[in-house]
Protein backbone atom coordinates (compact mmCIF):
# COMPACT_ATOMS: atom_id res chain seq x y z
CA UNK A 1 0.00 0.00 0.00
CA UNK A 2 1.75 3.31 -1.02
CA UNK A 3 1.24 6.86 1.35
CA UNK A 4 -1.57 8.24 -0.56
CA UNK A 5 -3.10 5.02 0.07
CA UNK A 6 -2.36 4.92 3.77
CA UNK A 7 -3.16 8.63 4.05
CA UNK A 8 -7.09 8.07 2.81
CA UNK A 9 -7.74 4.96 4.79
CA UNK A 10 -6.71 7.16 7.62
CA UNK A 11 -8.85 9.88 6.96
CA UNK A 12 -11.73 7.69 6.00
CA UNK A 13 -11.72 6.06 9.17
CA UNK A 14 -11.15 8.61 11.65
CA UNK A 15 -13.92 10.32 10.12
CA UNK A 16 -16.13 7.18 10.05
CA UNK A 17 -15.30 6.68 13.67
CA UNK A 18 -16.38 10.00 14.69
CA UNK A 19 -19.86 9.67 13.27
CA UNK A 20 -21.40 8.13 16.00
CA UNK A 21 -20.01 10.20 18.41
CA UNK A 22 -20.94 13.30 16.56
CA UNK A 23 -24.83 11.97 16.53
CA UNK A 24 -24.55 11.55 19.53
CA UNK A 25 -24.12 14.29 20.64
CA UNK A 26 -26.90 16.19 18.61
CA UNK A 27 -29.03 13.78 19.66
CA UNK A 28 -28.61 13.26 23.30
CA UNK A 29 -27.56 16.47 24.42
CA UNK A 30 -30.90 18.24 23.51
CA UNK A 31 -32.61 15.01 24.75
CA UNK A 32 -30.66 15.40 28.53
CA UNK A 33 -31.05 11.33 28.31
CA UNK A 34 -29.88 8.47 26.69
CA UNK A 35 -33.39 6.65 27.25
CA UNK A 36 -33.89 7.83 23.09
CA UNK A 37 -34.47 4.91 21.47
CA UNK A 38 -35.28 6.54 18.10
CA UNK A 39 -31.83 7.76 18.39
CA UNK A 40 -30.22 4.91 18.57
CA UNK A 41 -31.95 2.69 16.16
CA UNK A 42 -31.11 6.19 13.85
CA UNK A 43 -27.55 6.36 14.41
CA UNK A 44 -27.05 2.13 13.89
CA UNK A 45 -29.36 2.70 10.44
CA UNK A 46 -26.55 5.32 9.30
CA UNK A 47 -23.78 3.89 10.57
CA UNK A 48 -24.19 0.13 9.61
CA UNK A 49 -24.78 0.59 6.14
CA UNK A 50 -21.46 3.01 6.15
CA UNK A 51 -19.45 0.62 7.52
CA UNK A 52 -20.15 -1.77 4.35
CA UNK A 53 -19.87 1.04 2.43
CA UNK A 54 -16.80 2.12 3.28
CA UNK A 55 -15.09 -1.27 3.36
CA UNK A 56 -16.40 -1.45 -0.37
CA UNK A 57 -15.26 1.96 -1.49
CA UNK A 58 -11.55 1.39 0.02
CA UNK A 59 -11.39 -1.93 -2.15
CA UNK A 60 -13.19 -1.19 -5.48
CA UNK A 61 -13.26 2.57 -5.96
CA UNK A 62 -10.73 4.36 -3.48
CA UNK A 63 -10.99 7.57 -5.66
CA UNK A 64 -14.54 8.23 -5.18
CA UNK A 65 -14.17 8.05 -1.65
CA UNK A 66 -11.59 11.00 -2.03
CA UNK A 67 -13.83 12.92 -3.79
CA UNK A 68 -16.49 12.45 -1.17
CA UNK A 69 -14.20 13.73 1.45
CA UNK A 70 -13.78 16.70 -0.34
CA UNK A 71 -16.18 19.52 1.06
CA UNK A 72 -15.23 23.17 0.08
CA UNK A 73 -17.52 24.25 -3.10
CA UNK A 74 -15.30 26.30 -5.45
CA UNK A 75 -18.54 28.16 -6.81
CA UNK A 76 -20.06 31.64 -4.93
CA UNK A 77 -23.39 30.47 -5.15
CA UNK A 78 -23.00 26.75 -4.05
CA UNK A 79 -20.82 28.41 -1.17
CA UNK A 80 -24.09 30.07 -0.04
CA UNK A 81 -25.77 26.84 -0.37
CA UNK A 82 -23.63 24.84 2.06
CA UNK A 83 -23.89 27.64 4.83
CA UNK A 84 -27.55 27.66 4.67
CA UNK A 85 -27.88 23.85 4.54
CA UNK A 86 -25.92 23.78 7.72
CA UNK A 87 -28.92 25.81 9.50
CA UNK A 88 -31.74 23.38 8.01
CA UNK A 89 -29.62 20.05 9.16
CA UNK A 90 -28.88 21.74 12.75
CA UNK A 91 -32.99 22.30 12.86
CA UNK A 92 -33.51 18.23 11.56
CA UNK A 93 -30.81 17.15 13.90
CA UNK A 94 -31.56 19.09 17.66
CA UNK A 95 -35.35 19.13 17.46
CA UNK A 96 -36.01 16.37 17.76
CA UNK A 97 -33.62 15.61 21.02
CA UNK A 98 -35.71 18.86 22.27
CA UNK A 99 -38.63 17.71 21.29
CA UNK A 100 -37.72 14.33 23.29
CA UNK A 101 -37.06 16.49 26.14
CA UNK A 102 -39.62 18.59 26.47
CA UNK A 103 -42.58 16.84 24.59
CA UNK A 104 -43.70 19.46 22.01
CA UNK A 105 -44.88 16.36 20.25
CA UNK A 106 -44.36 12.60 20.05
CA UNK A 107 -44.45 10.34 17.01
CA UNK A 108 -46.18 6.51 17.60
CA UNK A 109 -43.97 3.59 17.52
CA UNK A 110 -45.26 2.66 13.88
CA UNK A 111 -44.37 5.84 12.57
CA UNK A 112 -41.28 5.41 13.83
CA UNK A 113 -40.59 2.38 12.09
CA UNK A 114 -41.67 3.50 8.78
CA UNK A 115 -39.33 6.46 8.80
CA UNK A 116 -36.72 4.21 9.31
CA UNK A 117 -37.47 2.14 6.26
CA UNK A 118 -37.75 4.83 3.87
CA UNK A 119 -33.98 6.37 5.41
CA UNK A 120 -33.24 3.00 5.07
CA UNK A 121 -34.41 3.02 0.90
CA UNK A 122 -32.56 6.66 0.67
CA UNK A 123 -29.56 5.12 2.01
CA UNK A 124 -29.90 2.63 -0.29
CA UNK A 125 -30.29 4.66 -3.57
CA UNK A 126 -27.62 6.68 -2.36
CA UNK A 127 -24.84 3.53 -2.25
CA UNK A 128 -26.44 2.85 -5.99
CA UNK A 129 -25.39 6.40 -7.29
CA UNK A 130 -21.85 5.12 -5.74
CA UNK A 131 -22.18 2.05 -7.81
CA UNK A 132 -22.98 3.79 -11.00
CA UNK A 133 -21.31 7.58 -10.83
CA UNK A 134 -17.35 7.38 -9.50
CA UNK A 135 -17.89 10.96 -10.11
CA UNK A 136 -20.67 11.85 -7.39
CA UNK A 137 -18.51 14.18 -5.39
CA UNK A 138 -19.81 16.05 -2.60
CA UNK A 139 -19.14 19.35 -4.23
CA UNK A 140 -20.16 20.74 -7.37
CA UNK A 141 -17.00 19.97 -9.81
CA UNK A 142 -16.77 18.88 -13.42
CA UNK A 143 -13.20 16.75 -13.46
CA UNK A 144 -11.38 16.76 -16.62
CA UNK A 145 -12.44 12.96 -17.77
CA UNK A 146 -15.44 12.97 -16.39
CA UNK A 147 -18.31 11.75 -18.08
CA UNK A 148 -21.96 11.59 -18.20
CA UNK A 149 -23.59 8.88 -16.55
CA UNK A 150 -26.94 7.57 -17.94
CA UNK A 151 -27.50 4.63 -16.68
CA UNK A 152 -29.36 2.90 -13.61
CA UNK A 153 -31.27 5.57 -11.44
CA UNK A 154 -29.69 8.56 -13.67
CA UNK A 155 -32.44 7.20 -16.37
CA UNK A 156 -34.83 8.19 -14.42
CA UNK A 157 -33.97 11.21 -12.72
CA UNK A 158 -30.88 13.44 -13.60
CA UNK A 159 -30.16 13.80 -9.73
CA UNK A 160 -30.84 10.51 -8.13
CA UNK A 161 -28.64 11.37 -5.18
CA UNK A 162 -30.45 14.57 -4.21
CA UNK A 163 -33.67 12.24 -4.19
CA UNK A 164 -32.02 9.76 -1.68
CA UNK A 165 -31.00 12.76 0.45
CA UNK A 166 -34.82 14.29 0.07
CA UNK A 167 -35.88 10.97 1.12
CA UNK A 168 -33.73 10.11 3.87
CA UNK A 169 -33.86 13.99 5.62
CA UNK A 170 -37.08 14.80 5.14
CA UNK A 171 -38.05 11.34 6.84
CA UNK A 172 -35.28 11.91 9.74
CA UNK A 173 -37.30 13.92 12.29
CA UNK A 174 -39.93 11.36 12.46
CA UNK A 175 -37.44 8.56 12.51
CA UNK A 176 -36.12 10.82 15.49
CA UNK A 177 -39.60 10.36 16.68
CA UNK A 178 -40.45 14.33 16.66
CA UNK A 179 -43.07 16.03 14.27
CA UNK A 180 -42.61 19.24 15.31
CA UNK A 181 -38.63 18.61 13.55
CA UNK A 182 -40.86 18.18 9.91
CA UNK A 183 -41.16 22.18 9.44
CA UNK A 184 -37.99 21.70 8.21
CA UNK A 185 -38.69 19.95 5.35
CA UNK A 186 -39.91 22.43 3.21
CA UNK A 187 -36.69 24.42 3.32
CA UNK A 188 -34.66 21.22 2.90
CA UNK A 189 -36.70 21.05 -0.69
CA UNK A 190 -36.19 24.61 -1.17
CA UNK A 191 -32.33 24.47 -0.85
CA UNK A 192 -32.17 20.92 -2.79
CA UNK A 193 -34.17 23.02 -5.91
CA UNK A 194 -31.54 26.11 -5.60
CA UNK A 195 -28.49 23.85 -5.83
CA UNK A 196 -29.76 21.27 -8.50
CA UNK A 197 -30.69 24.64 -10.78
CA UNK A 198 -27.03 26.21 -9.49
CA UNK A 199 -25.69 23.10 -10.64
CA UNK A 200 -27.02 21.93 -14.18
CA UNK A 201 -25.92 25.56 -15.16
CA UNK A 202 -22.41 24.53 -14.19
CA UNK A 203 -23.03 20.83 -16.09
CA UNK A 204 -24.52 22.25 -19.41
CA UNK A 205 -21.69 24.10 -19.51
CA UNK A 206 -18.78 22.45 -18.93
CA UNK A 207 -19.51 19.16 -19.00
CA UNK A 208 -19.77 18.03 -22.78
CA UNK A 209 -23.05 15.91 -23.58
CA UNK A 210 -25.17 17.18 -20.56
CA UNK A 211 -27.17 19.31 -22.47
CA UNK A 212 -28.30 16.24 -24.72
CA UNK A 213 -28.85 14.63 -21.72
CA UNK A 214 -31.23 17.03 -20.31
CA UNK A 215 -33.66 16.68 -23.23
CA UNK A 216 -33.18 12.66 -22.58
CA UNK A 217 -34.13 12.77 -19.28
CA UNK A 218 -36.30 15.53 -18.33
CA UNK A 219 -37.30 15.09 -14.57
CA UNK A 220 -34.43 15.74 -11.86
CA UNK A 221 -35.01 14.18 -8.81
CA UNK A 222 -38.79 13.15 -8.80
CA UNK A 223 -40.28 11.14 -11.88
CA UNK A 224 -43.84 12.92 -13.48
CA UNK A 225 -43.35 15.87 -11.47
CA UNK A 226 -40.01 17.44 -10.93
Amino acid sequence: MNESARKLRKKVWTRFLAVPFILGAMFFLPAGTFRYWQAWVYIAILCVPMLVAVVLLLKRDPGLLERRLQIREKEKEQKTIIKISYLIFLVIYLLPGFDRRYGWSSAPAHWVIAADIFVLVGYALCLRVFRENSYASRIVEVKQDQVVITTGPYALVRHPMYLAVLIMYSMSPLALGSVWALISVPFLVALLVARIRDEEKLLAAKLEGYRDYMGRVRYRIIPGLW
